[in-house]
């Protein structure tokens, strides 16, 4: 469980970095899966990592959240250098996967992962039941959810201690379009209210609703822009063509 007597720092003012990569770098024997990205996130964005599976994307995450260690440079999060275990209690995290308890029903963990961030407040996990639309369904067990439902239950088990951060790791691969609208809908409402959402994805076509993305190839951030500004920068209207040409893999016509 994360410790949640130390007082964790305040949420950046706008105009500081809630997340701040520099020169991170990360081996796993001869494979650099993270290949010395620096770049700084202002705070209430979401920003879209998008690149092809096995791009870094997943352990750069890894590495903001203080999952695994880098193998050289540093991450911050909120202003603490990372890992730091009391800081984890400002960060959200849904993994790839389905990260609940199948065993458990879906209030049990939604209360437990509340729990292991230092929520008592009942009403607090309501509310994260709620946000997803399974409030109904608190008393059924995990085990017995539609996929779909078990990504929405995911997603309430790291917003339950409303995380000023957020990282949201292929969040929508495997749902049908109606609840990708509806998670979409909720990232939105997040950042309007001030919380920084880091999204990655290989999905083009969910590109435009983040406020920034950060092409990433190799390990390597290769563009970053707005959605608009890297098809203008790449001379197309196509944004995949747009990751394609600052790829360096291929022309693409005005």
């Amino acid at each position: 469980m994360v410790n949640s007597n130390p007082v964790p720092p305040p949420t950046p003012d706008a105009g500081e970095a809630a997340i701040r990569a520099v020169g991170l770098v990360k081996r796993f024997g001869p494979v650099v899966a993270v290949d010395g990205m620096t770049f700084d996130l202002a705070p209430g964005r979401i920003y879209g990592l998008l690149g092809p599976n096995g791009s870094g994307k997943t352990t750069l995450i890894r590495l903001l959240t203080g999952m695994t260690r880098a193998t050289e440079g540093t991450a911050h999060v909120l202003g603490v250098r990372m890992p730091d275990r009391a800081n984890l209690a400002r960060i959200g995290y849904m993994t790839q996967g389905d990260g609940v308890y199948p065993a458990l029903t879906a209030g049990e963990n939604a209360q437990f992962f509340g729990a292991a961030y230092g929520v008592e407040d009942a009403a607090q996990v309501d509310e994260a039941l709620r946000l997803v639309e399974l409030a109904d369904r608190a008393k059924t067990i995990a085990g017995t959810l539609s996929g779909g439902q078990r990504r929405r239950l995911s997603l309430a088990c790291a917003l339950v201690h409303k995380p000023p951060v957020l990282f949201l790791d292929e969040p929508t691969v495997g749902v049908d379009p109606l609840l990708r609208v509806q998670f979409w809908g909720h990232f939105r409402q997040l950042a309007d209210a001030g919380t920084t959402i880091v999204v990655s994805s290989h999905v083009m076509d969910e590109a435009d609703r983040c406020d920034e993305l950060l092409f990433v190839r190799a390990g390597k951030v290769i563009a970053r822009g707005s959605g608009g500004q890297l098809r203008a920068e790449a001379g197309t209207d196509d944004l995949e063509a747009a990751f394609l040409r600052f790829s360096g893999e291929t022309a693409v016509a005005a």
